[in-house]
């Protein structure tokens, strides 16, 4: 099947969409399917088509974030989508995230009659409050409405999430967690030599946060964890 993935963050940047995103395309190759990327052209790419050994893919202008500038917002025009997928027509559309790009693919989509699936991987209404813009959460959390219920369905990482997201209006919303790579994150990677430099006992449980240092990460649950760990 030929599907197009569609995103604004992709590898080398660094976070955790990114990276699952990545493991997407490149799940669905080692199956034999056919995958059109779409993302905006990080520094130091150019723009325009190329291909990858896992994808064929359209690099479009990239503009960074103001508040966060190692991300780039994609900005493509639909009608070069339209374009370029008259002559070879993706079997289905999904979209990863919910900036300009994504409204474009969904025009872009809905002009050719292509079926369209999108993420809901990231909680920007509860960001907003977090950044002290709690008053901009009726705003955010319509955008995000608007954009998801144009979709022929929405993907969620846990059924609490798509609960939440159900009580405040979104549609045809379906589960699909995120997935753990067994191959990776396995005992038998267990390192006695690791834990020995670390001063851990071979039954002592150890504590590790992987992730950015952000405010909506909540970190300090991290501390209050380990802490209370070490009184019991």
């Amino acid at each position: 099947m030929r599907t197009a993935v569609v995103t604004e963050t992709y590898p080398p940047e660094l976070n955790g969409l990114a990276h699952l995103v990545a493991r997407i395309v490149q799940h669905l190759h080692e199956r034999g399917h056919r995958i059109d990327l779409v993302r905006p052209a990080q520094q130091g790419e150019r723009r325009g088509s190329d291909a990858s050994p896992a994808a064929a893919e359209l690099r479009g202008l990239g503009v960074p974030l103001p508040t966060y500038r190692d991300l780039r917002c994609g900005l493509t025009r639909a009608a070069t989508l339209v374009e370029r997928w008259q002559g070879d027509r993706p079997g289905v559309v999904h979209i990863a995230t919910e900036g300009p790009l994504g409204w474009a693919v969904s025009r872009a989509a809905r002009q050719l009659a292509i079926p369209v699936s999108t993420d809901f991987r990231t909680n920007f209404p509860a960001y907003a409050a977090h950044y002290g813009f709690t008053w901009a959460q009726p705003n955010v959390l319509g955008y995000l409405r608007a954009f998801h219920n144009r979709s022929d369905l929405t993907v969620v990482p846990t059924g609490a999430l798509a609960a939440a997201l159900d009580d405040a209006g979104f549609e045809r919303l379906k589960v699909v967690g995120r997935g753990d790579d067994f191959a990776l994150f396995n005992p038998a990677r267990r390192s006695e030599r690791r834990r020995a430099i670390w001063g851990v006992a071979p039954d002592q449980p150890v504590l590790l946060y992987v992730g950015r240092l952000a405010v909506e990460k909540n970190v300090d649950l991290v501390f209050d964890t380990c802490r209370a760990m070490r009184g019991r």
